[in-house]
């Protein structure tokens, strides 16, 4: 979900600059309410697990798309599925043009010995370099942000009215490595529902997240989990009304930053220099571990990766920081 929401702020820079320019932008059903509310962009699914699955579903997902007089294709994703199908287009003499990841220099990111520690180019200036070979100009150095959403009736039968202000906390990722431990989080939950005027919104999903956000809501004062109880659309709008996010490296940190919404990340064993910081938020927003008592660091792009000795990285990391980070942004 992250890569898909890293799109949406290239996406509204893309229309801005080309409104001419048609887009329809391809992918999973559920990921739709992303891009309710960018101009000339349309929404077409596909039913990767249904009547688009293999190689057969790529065919007839391909003879659908033709109908749509499709001139340029861009592939942000490049994985095998997505090859195959910017290569059916590429047959029919349609211009095609692909993300360079920049598996090489993230590599050389990533290695322990002879590391190359350095900023990448960021995962959205990529995005936009392949509209580029396609031969359109495109600046993403004066965003224009996703407006706050109207909450819904639903939405504040859950939250009440906003009177104060609104911290939304995503303590979970994909990968354990990346998650900030949940005792030190708590420590962090307890310090900011004792301050006056802040109220916590605890964000995640699956029915084991789930679980332990509503133990913290049910534990602690002014701390809400919405995790469950409403649509990713909705989710979408609430965020929009955050005054501040935390999260670790993962979804909501670019669903926050699509808003414009001050994002605070919480980093384990990758770092911002992969490429995959939230949208124009400050370097300063992200919290690291202590990097001289883990000097590897990345160890990993996603995560899935761990260095040995490195399970406890994120330790290093003290509530206090992030309160504090969080307090100074709040005022």
């Amino acid at each position: 979900m992250g890569d898909v929401a890293m799109t949406v702020p290239v996406l509204r820079a893309f229309t801005k600059q080309h409104p001419e320019i048609k887009i329809t932008v391809l992918s999973k059903p559920f990921l739709k309410p992303l891009f309710t509310n960018i101009e000339n962009v349309n929404f077409y699914a596909a039913d990767v697990k249904g009547k688009n699955k293999g190689f057969l579903g790529i065919l007839k997902l391909f003879k659908e798309l033709k109908q749509l007089n499709i001139t340029e294709v861009v592939d942000l994703h490049n994985v095998l599925r997505s090859k195959i199908l910017r290569t059916l287009f590429r047959l029919k003499f349609t211009k095609v043009a692909f993300i360079d990841k920049g598996r090489k220099e993230k590599k050389a990111l990533t290695r322990t010995e002879g590391k190359i520690f350095k900023q990448l180019k960021t995962t959205h200036e990529r995005y936009a370099d392949v509209f580029r070979e396609l031969g359109f100009k495109l600046d993403l150095s004066n965003p224009e942000f996703v407006p706050k959403q109207t909450l819904s009736d639903e939405i504040v039968a859950i939250t009440d009215i906003k009177n104060e202000k609104w911290v939304g906390i995503a303590p979970f990722a994909q990968y354990s490595s990346k998650m900030y431990p949940m005792d030190l989080m708590e420590q962090v939950i307890l310090k900011i529902s004792k301050k006056e005027n802040i109220k916590i919104l605890l964000f995640g999903g699956g029915k084991k997240e789930i679980e332990i956000l509503n133990n913290l809501a049910n534990k602690y004062a002014n701390t809400i989990n919405v995790a469950g109880k409403i649509k990713l659309e909705q989710e979408l709008t609430l965020i929009s009304n955050l005054d501040c996010m935390i999260s670790m490296d993962s979804g909501n940190a670019h669903f926050a930053a699509m808003y414009g919404i001050e994002t605070i990340t919480i980093w384990g064993i990758t770092h911002p220099f992969t490429g995959f910081a939230p949208f124009n938020q400050p370097f300063k927003n992200a919290i690291l571990p202590d990097l001289e008592k883990y000097p590897n660091i990345p160890c990993s792009i996603y995560g899935n990766k761990v260095c040995e000795g490195y399970q406890n990285a994120m330790r290093s990391i003290l509530p206090e920081t992030i309160v504090e980070t969080i307090l100074t942004k709040l005022n």
